[in-house]
């Protein structure tokens, strides 16, 4: 049950540090007027944002959980063989929870905002105005090289010392890319919990994409655990 609890608090806590601090620079921005080379650093300082809270709690929560704290991390374990059906299960219900949980406060902490929760999206919603196909295709990928580096640096015990900070900077690197396109999601747990809240405050727009958000991020797991054993078994 610990485990869970953990991967609960671990994924709200990211919502809340990694979207709180989304929303925060862009209604900043919004505020100030700023364009060219200040919206790329609003851009470094959210995917660093990301990057910072992942490294925190998986130095925190790590020995307890392995601190996945997103769906699609614990669907690449479950295909890698590194965990059990009833403990991915148990992963992804308390994940979801604390989206939502991460949300409901991070709701509690902003009040309605023109910039939301931080949400994910595409069309409209996305900064470059990236489409559907797009920003399905930028999913796969990051979710690929993200989860993909998890597996491979926690396969080796000697990369214990580094794996978060490892994690972390790997999350930074996906989040640079992808936020023009689709804000970065690579974690169903995290677009979901705010495109929930985000409906209940009365803006439909995020629950009606929120599945790309979910099937894109599960398919790059996916792929990137197949792959990884497929280069594990050449050795």
């Amino acid at each position: 049950m610990k485990k869970y609890i953990a991967e609960f608090i671990g994924t709200a806590v990211l919502v809340i540090f990694g979207c709180g601090s989304a929303v925060a620079a862009n209604t900043l921005v919004g505020e100030l007027g700023l364009t060219g080379s200040a919206l790329a650093l609003t851009t470094l300082l959210i995917a660093f944002a990301f990057g910072l809270v992942i490294v925190a709690m998986a130095y925190s929560i790590g020995n307890i959980s392995g601190c996945h704290i997103n769906p699609a991390v614990s669907t690449g374990m479950l295909v890698s063989g590194k965990m059990t059906v009833n403990d991915y299960i148990g992963y992804l219900v308390a994940q979801f929870l604390g989206g939502i949980v991460g949300a409901l406060i991070l709701m509690a902490m902003l009040g309605t905002t023109a910039n939301g929760l931080g949400q994910n999206g595409y069309g409209e919603a996305s900064a470059i105005g990236a489409n559907m196909g797009q920003a399905f295709l930028v999913e796969v990928v990051l979710t690929f090289v993200f989860v993909i580096a998890i597996i491979g640096v926690t396969s080796k015990t000697e990369n214990t010392a580094v794996t978060g900070l490892v994690i972390g900077l790997t999350l930074t690197l996906v989040h640079i890319l992808g936020i023009p396109f689709t804000g970065t999601s690579v974690n169903p747990a995290r677009s979901f919990g705010p495109a929930l809240v985000m409906l209940f405050a009365g803006e439909s727009q995020p629950m009606a994409q929120v599945w790309l958000f979910i099937v894109a991020p599960i398919i790059g797991a996916i792929l990137a655990a197949v792959v990884y054993k497929a280069l594990a078994s050449e050795k």
